[in-house]
């Protein structure tokens, strides 16, 4: 009977590991979406944080920086490219630890290093896991077979 219960339990856990790989994604762009949005609209004031910030080249940054994390936005929101837009997005949360986050800590209160930390965790997880079945990676894969 026990057999039974934790059989059909794991059952039901085996159709719903999609789901959290979707909220995942929906975290993230959620994340992303503002300082992305910020940086795309002005690329300018980014250049300019980024000089004072000391970051090489802070112009180009700007621009990598922007279109890197507004292309996360539209590709993790569609799931397509999961696996390969998480990586210049890891990039740019290690970029933003060193020079924004490191010197507070890690608590999210005094802007520490705790959400883009949370941030690289989930896209290593997407990295290693691809955006689940709820996403057009998924349909393009399945309708090539």
């Amino acid at each position: 009977m026990l057999k039974k219960i934790c059989q059909k339990y794991e059952n039901t856990l085996d159709q719903l590991k999609d789901l959290p790989l979707l909220i995942m994604r929906g975290f993230l762009v959620y994340g992303f979406y503002s300082p992305a949005l910020y940086k795309v609209t002005d690329f300018g004031g980014t250049a300019r944080w980024f000089d004072q910030l000391g970051i090489p080249l802070p112009t180009l940054n700007a621009y990598l920086a922007g279109i890197t994390e507004m292309a996360g936005v539209i590709l993790l929101t569609i799931g397509l490219g999961v696996r390969y837009i998480t990586i210049p997005l890891i990039i740019t949360m290690i970029v933003a630890i060193m020079t924004v986050h490191i010197d507070n800590g890690f608590s999210a209160a005094k802007n520490g290093v705790e959400i883009p930390v949370y941030f690289i965790v989930m896209l290593l997880t997407l990295m290693i896991y691809g955006p689940g079945k709820l996403s057009l990676d998924h349909l393009i894969k399945s309708r090539k077979k």
